[in-house]
């Protein structure tokens, strides 16, 4: 039986010596941040980050500004994202749920309990796993550990979960293993994404060049 926790040590620290700090995710408020994490959904970040900036200009970048703004106006602002039609209904169902549950606080929402607020944020409609805990993670500062495409990748291709295992399965295997650490597992992920997204590619990845390369051979 292989040591889990040693094989991940080790991956984070052959990716941080790699690639160095990612400082992620970028935002001024947590606001932003969770925002910027339901806009990202099926979207390069540079297109949400032009999304963000055209909220900012317009001054809606606020939980009453978006829970006031008509939804086609909003869908306007947002177009560079992608999908705006949809995220837009997404944005207005997350500013609706914070205006039911706290009254549009969300930093004070951000203090639950995590499992109880992580239930909470998975009811809201459009809001998925990988959000939920990346507004968790970013914004919230709580330990939980946000898998995504790369990461799931990353693992099957060195064969530590299968390629059918489940979102909950992935990320039970990295907090099951590893502590919980909000600076390690925001570092962690962001490093996971820019090894997926510089080296172990979907189509035509680039193992003999990676800094992952022979990592986990028993």
């Amino acid at each position: 039986m292989f040591d889990r926790k040693r094989i991940l040590l080790d991956l984070y620290s052959r990716l941080y010596e790699a690639f160095g700090p990612r400082h992620w995710w970028p935002g001024d408020s947590p606001f932003e941040i969770a925002v910027g994490a339901i806009l990202t959904q099926n979207t390069a970040w540079r297109n949400v980050r032009k999304a963000i900036d055209n909220l900012k200009t317009a001054s809606l970048l606020s939980p009453d500004a978006l829970y006031h703004l008509p939804i086609q106006d909003l869908a306007a602002v947002i177009r560079p994202a992608g999908y705006y039609n949809i995220k837009a209904q997404r944005l207005k169902h997350f500013v609706e749920f914070l205006f039911l549950e706290n009254g549009g606080d969300l930093e004070g929402l951000l203090t639950e309990a995590l499992d109880t607020l992580r239930n909470k944020l998975l009811s809201i409609k459009g809001v998925g796993p990988e959000t939920a805990d990346s507004i968790l993670l970013y914004a919230g500062t709580r330990p939980t550990f946000v898998v995504d495409a790369y990461t799931r990748r990353i693992l099957f291709r060195h064969r530590l979960m299968p390629q059918e295992a489940s979102y909950d399965e992935v990320r039970f295997f990295f907090m099951d293993c590893l502590k919980p650490d909000v600076a390690m597992f925001n570092e962690y992920h962001a490093l996971l994404v820019h090894l997926g997204h510089t080296f172990c590619s979907k189509r035509n990845p680039k193992c003999t060049e990676c800094p992952a390369r022979g990592w986990n051979d028993e």
